[in-house]
């Protein structure tokens, strides 16, 4: 499967943009899972042009998580024309445009889903960010504001007429959000109206709904948002499964390895003072299915340092055993 030039082989998985969830530390982790590309969390493009340090904080990567796909949101097409060109400038494989965020702030901008009901601006934002870049350009939608996803359909006609390399589809109305049932058959219609790369995204959460979604839609690839966060080996198991090969489980020891490295990436990344601030949070994320979890996870929020945190690590054991402890007693 190719997004313009980009080749990212035959079934590809791919980690989906999550607001607070897909910065650097995370996208690596699911690189080295075996995801062929993740998304950034979504930037504004008006940040990006007003060169905003928490907007450009954002386009920050690190070595070994190329590609990557940086995501911009945005209703005025100039802005997000020159907000593409610096995305592009910072080293980005590919341009992703949002026009499937449902959030309120966003809406009221006019980006995000808004866009959808809008399509004469959704082909000026369209085409001037395609005339700005040389990389690819995706385009994320929902299935619009209706549930028969007629703004769906219209509008990844749009984005093959402007020159968009492939559309992302989750198909759930605006008002949905995320709750409901997403809708694959209409990223079956999709893909059989389109000649780009459809993606389909929404409710995979097991290896063995990648594998229906895949069957029953004829997508390109797929995307998986919350079922992967603080679980990077569910790439692996997809993947696994796709290929129709044995899923892999993941031990309790390399879940541990997998935190202490998201530890060690985001001080890497953010520098300790921000990285610490982030892992309370984040962290407890990785403590699905370990013994103890809830106890866990309310003692990594406790922690008031870094290196309060390594040693409640260490009390699980290290990268050959996990000691299955009483929660009590920590």
């Amino acid at each position: 499967m190719r997004i313009g030039s980009l080749e990212l082989g035959e079934k590809p998985v791919f980690f989906a943009p999550l607001a607070g969830i897909t910065h650097a530390p995370a996208r690596l982790l699911a690189r080295q899972a075996g995801c062929p590309m993740a998304w950034s969390e979504m930037v504004s493009a008006e940040g990006l042009v007003r060169r905003q340090a928490s907007s450009l904080s954002d386009l920050k990567r690190l070595p070994g998580e190329d590609p990557v796909a940086v995501q911009i949101f945005g209703a005025d097409p100039k802005v997000m024309a020159e907000a593409a060109r610096i995305v592009e400038d910072s080293g980005a494989s590919v341009l992703d445009i949002n026009a499937g965020c449902s959030v309120r702030k966003v809406v009221r901008q006019g980006a995000g889903v808004a866009l959808m009901r809008e399509p004469e601006r959704m082909r000026q934002v369209l085409s001037a960010v395609r005339r700005a870049v040389r990389i690819p350009i995706t385009l994320k939608i929902r299935s619009g504001w209706e549930s028969d996803g007629a703004q769906a359909l219209a509008v990844g006609r749009i984005a093959e007429d402007c020159g968009v390399d492939a559309v992302i589809l989750h198909p759930r109305t605006a008002a949905q959000g995320f709750t409901g049932k997403a809708d694959w058959t209409l990223i079956a219609r999709l893909k059989g109206a389109l000649s780009i790369p459809v993606i389909g995204n929404g409710d995979i959460q097991s290896p063995e709904d990648a594998r229906r979604m895949r069957e029953e839609t004829g997508c390109d690839a797929l995307m998986v948002g919350r079922r992967a966060v603080g679980d990077p080996h569910f790439f692996r198991q997809v993947m696994q499964a796709l290929e129709g090969r044995p899923i892999p489980q993941e031990t309790p020891a390399e879940r541990l390895a997998r935190m202490r490295r998201y530890v060690e990436l985001g001080i890497a990344c953010h520098g300790e003072e921000t990285a610490f601030r982030l892992l309370r949070t984040r962290l407890p994320w990785f403590t699905r299915n370990l013994t103890g979890a809830a106890a866990l996870r309310r003692r990594l929020a406790a922690c008031r340092s870094l290196a309060e945190m390594h040693s409640l690590l260490s009390l699980l054991g290290d990268v050959h055993s996990y000691i299955a402890w009483d929660p009590d007693a920590i």
